[in-house]
């Protein structure tokens, strides 16, 4: 045999020895703004399949709906309202503001934290103006880097949100928002959206959708989560694609 079929004989075989496998293209969703409503929470609660679940602090509901999710094995998410760069005339009882200083920040995350039992991971409440904000970005990571195993979500109000780099700076695990589902709640931007969803799972390998308890928003999941495996999809915890 010539050098030059020993040669291609050796590359053969070493292709002949690679399988082929595409991963299943992951989807993670949460659903956003829990604590005020008992019904529409315990609905969403009750979604198929790994949803996570991001509830408010100081609200009403809130102790009852953590506990609650935690009890069915979903993941809860400390949902933390943040300044956002317009004034909201229906702030929150608990609050980050631009104008505190380290040690109010730190107590009033305190707070935040201990008002949502079993959260495993934070994610913005509004907070476009916030998110900004390096300075406060670095106070907001050291504090959720001083508690073992949380990370962050960037909900991604704004695209000048600086939150990942202070994540990665200061070693926090995280991850951005890539679609809203029902800014527009109508059934049909939820379709348009959730398609896009997955379109950027196909081509990304990973992408994470928030919705919020609207009706018309857990009624589309009710019916659309379980197609998901039967679509090539695999559904995940929010936090499967955050520590990976």
């Amino acid at each position: 045999m010539t050098r030059a079929a020993i040669l291609l004989a050796v590359v053969l075989a070493a292709f002949s020895s690679v399988t082929v496998s595409a991963e299943t293209p992951r989807i993670a969703i949460i659903i956003d703004d829990l604590g005020y409503q008992l019904a529409a929470g315990r609905r969403a609660i009750a979604l198929p399949g790994p949803v996570s679940f991001a509830i408010l602090p100081g609200a009403p509901r809130t102790h009852a709906l953590a506990t609650s999710a935690t009890k069915s094995g979903k993941e809860v998410l400390l949902h933390l309202p943040m300044q956002a760069s317009i004034d909201d005339v229906n702030a929150e009882p608990v609050s980050m503001t631009l104008d505190m200083s380290r040690q109010s920040f730190a107590a009033t995350f305190d707070v935040a934290m201990a008002a949502v039992p079993g959260a495993v991971g934070v994610n913005n409440h509004r907070g476009s103006l916030s998110t900004r904000h390096p300075g406060y970005m670095q106070w907001l990571m050291e504090e959720i880097h001083a508690r073992d195993s949380l990370f962050f979500i960037d909900s991604y109000t704004t695209h000048e949100s600086v939150a990942l780099q202070l994540a990665a700076e200061t070693g926090v695990d995280a991850i951005k928002r890539d679609v809203f589902l029902d800014t527009d709640p109508a059934p049909d931007t939820i379709r348009r959206e959730f398609d896009r969803l997955k379109s950027l799972a196909k081509l990304r390998g990973a992408a994470v959708g928030i919705g919020h308890p609207y009706a018309t928003t857990l009624a589309f999941l009710e019916a659309e989560l379980p197609k998901l495996a039967e679509q090539g999809f695999k559904l995940v915890t929010i936090s499967e694609l955050v520590t990976n």
